[in-house]
């Protein structure tokens, strides 16, 4: 473990908020001058593995007027907790070995998405309307008669308008199952090819630095864009099955395999972003399932938690707040630890 490094004057807090474009150039020459004043060695060399695990750092749930702007209690959640995050990053930019950030990535035409539903006016539900198994059941709702010509490219099954129908009955179903889930129409958010899509400016570029100082690439696993489930979790689907009870989306564990066992696996996991009542609760969730299925409980000990570096979602209607705390107590009791990206590294329990 290295001693923390002062944050370069590349970092402009102020700008946390602002959608800008990376100079690229002068990051990677400031990255590089400072590895060469600091001594900081290619990632390589380590040998504690690091890895900061982002998710959904992106400007449609962290920018104010984005689609889906996580506020938290005070309104500005997202900003102080990216600010929080990237002098995180500086300031430990010799510990880190890697980082691995997700996207959130969507079309229009997608089961959450208002497009993908009409009424029996042919009208699609508006941003934030649930929609019950029920409701698809009697007809209130019913999948737009388009669909199977928008999506007959992706699997041939697509193109029956009954299956499409008899999926997204199935689909709500199994999201109601758990309790806690249900439907939601979200506004069209983190679309592929736009500026909301696109990484925290702020973030991006304290990635960009730390990949320059440590010799080593900023890794992107992208989610969220197969048109007949939610993607809350970076390492699987909400339903996976379709209602023959075949399985609909294959089992895909690569990226949990690098972070745990490839190359003998990462020593620590750090976690951040947004929204700490969904993706990131979803995806701790994953973690925790496939950390039961291995048999080995203390892997749990490898995965740190930045409490001050997400947020929950909070609207008029509904605070997730409570939901997302215990949530983390749940998994601060399977052995995870709960830290600030205040405190020193070298301070955290069973990283040394």
């Amino acid at each position: 473990m290295q001693n923390e490094l002062p944050v370069p004057k590349l970092f402009k807090e102020k700008k946390v908020e602002k959608v800008y474009r990376v100079d690229y150039a002068k990051v990677r020459k400031v990255g590089k001058a400072w590895a060469k004043k600091h001594n900081i060695k290619p990632a390589s060399q380590d040998e504690l593995k690091i890895a900061l695990l982002l998710i959904d750092v992106q400007n449609t749930f962290c920018i104010p007027g984005y689609e889906l702007f996580v506020g938290g209690k005070n309104g500005r959640g997202a900003i102080e907790d990216n600010a929080r995050l990237c002098d995180f990053i500086y300031r430990n930019t010799s510990n880190i070995t890697k980082i691995v950030s997700s996207l959130d990535t969507h079309t229009m035409f997608q089961v959450f998405h208002p497009d993908f539903f009409v009424n029996k006016k042919k009208k699609n539900p508006d941003p934030y309307t649930v929609i019950s198994a029920a409701e698809l059941e009697n007809g209130t709702w019913t999948i737009n008669p388009e669909l199977p010509y928008i999506l007959r490219a992706q699997q041939s099954m697509y193109q029956d308008f009954n299956y499409l129908q008899k999926q997204s009955v199935y689909y709500a179903q199994e999201l109601e199952k758990t309790g806690k889930k249900i439907l939601i129409i979200w506004p069209l958010h983190a679309m592929l090819g736009g500026i909301g899509h696109a990484m925290v400016s702020t973030v991006h570029e304290a990635s960009i630095f730390h990949g320059s100082a440590r010799q080593t690439d900023l890794n992107f696993e992208m989610k969220g864009l197969r048109p007949l489930s939610e993607n809350y979790s970076i390492f699987e689907p909400e339903v996976v099955t379709e209602f023959t009870g075949e399985r609909l989306i294959p089992l895909d564990d690569s990226l949990w395999h690098y972070l745990m066992y490839s190359e003998g696996g990462y020593n620590a996991i750090v976690v951040a972003g947004q929204a700490k009542s969904h993706c990131v609760a979803e995806s701790l969730e994953s973690m925790a399932k496939y950390i039961t299925a291995s048999g080995v409980p203390e892997l749990a000990q490898k995965i740190y938690l930045l409490e001050d570096c997400t947020s929950p979602v909070v609207t008029p209607a509904i605070d997730f707040t409570d939901m997302a705390n215990a949530a983390y107590t749940k998994f601060a009791e399977l052995g995870m630890h709960i830290v600030k990206s205040t405190d020193p590294m070298e301070s955290w329990p069973g990283l040394k």
